[in-house]
């Protein structure tokens, strides 16, 4: 492992789908990204639908990539300004060991 990298994972609105998928291609060329959809669950009923509240599920759209300790704040500052606002939940965790077996 070079350097200290960072697992950013975000959990997205399907309808931002696409929207993500290009600024991502834009911010992070260096190890590319996955993501796959996920059903949240939260206590919080507001803008769910009445399915979704009956249901317990939100479905979302899960990103994750790595992202070096420089490229960091770079990413989630690009994040906060193209998508402020839009419910998009993250975390950021530190790799402790990555490769290719």
């Amino acid at each position: 492992m070079n350097g200290t990298e960072y697992l950013v994972t975000l959990n997205i609105p399907p309808s931002l789908e696409e929207l993500m998928v290009d600024s991502l291609l834009l911010l992070e060329s260096e190890h590319g990204f996955s993501s796959f959809p996920v059903n949240a669950h939260h206590h919080v009923n507001k803008g769910l639908s009445l399915s979704e509240q009956v249901t317990g599920r939100q479905k979302r759209i899960r990103f994750q990539l790595y992202v070096s300790v420089e490229k960091l704040p770079v990413l989630v500052e690009q994040l906060r300004q193209d998508f402020a606002g839009l419910g998009i939940q993250y975390w950021v965790l530190p790799v402790i060991e990555n490769g290719v077996i």
